[in-house]
C-alpha cells in the first residue's frame, strides 16, 4: 500500500485579512478571493514544488497544522515575530539534521517551518 501525499491545507481565522497578510509576508504567498462572500482565499503557496492550501473565514475558531519547508529556520522565526506571530519553539536540529521551529500566527494558529538535512 503506498502512501498518501498531502495535497491541500486550510487555516482558519476569525480574522482572515490580517491571516493573508502575514502569511503573504512571510512566506510570499499570492491568494485569489473566492467562495461565498468572499471568505474563501485560495493560494498555490509557492508554487511547482509546494501545495495548494487556502484561508477560510471562520466565526467558530481557528485552526491550522501545517509545515513550511524554508532556506533557514531561524532567520523566518524573526520574519515572523516582525510580522506579529511568535516563536513557541526555538530552532532545533534533530539528530538526523533536520531544523524546525513551531510558531504561532496573529490569529493563534499554530504551524512550523523546518530545513530539510544537508545533503552530503
Amino acid at each position: 500500500m503506498s502512501s498518501t501525499p498531502v495535497t491541500w491545507f486550510e487555516i482558519g481565522s476569525d480574522r482572515p485579512d490580517e491571516a493573508q497578510r502575514f502569511y503573504s509576508e512571510l512566506f510570499g504567498w499570492s491568494f485569489e478571493q473566492g467562495g461565498p462572500g468572499g471568505s474563501y482565499r485560495q493560494t498555490t503557496a509557492g508554487g511547482e514544488p509546494g501545495i495548494g492550501g487556502a484561508i477560510r473565514g471562520t466565526d467558530d475558531g481557528n485552526y491550522a497544522t501545517f509545515y513550511a519547508q524554508v532556506a533557514d529556520v531561524a532567520e523566518t522565526c524573526r520574519r515572523a515575530e516582525e510580522a506579529g506571530g511568535a516563536v513557541l519553539t526555538a530552532p532545533m536540529t534533530t539528530p538526523a539534521g533536520l531544523v524546525r521551529a513551531t510558531l504561532r500566527d496573529p490569529s493563534g494558529n499554530l504551524f512550523g517551518v523546518f530545513t530539510p538535512p544537508a545533503e552530503g
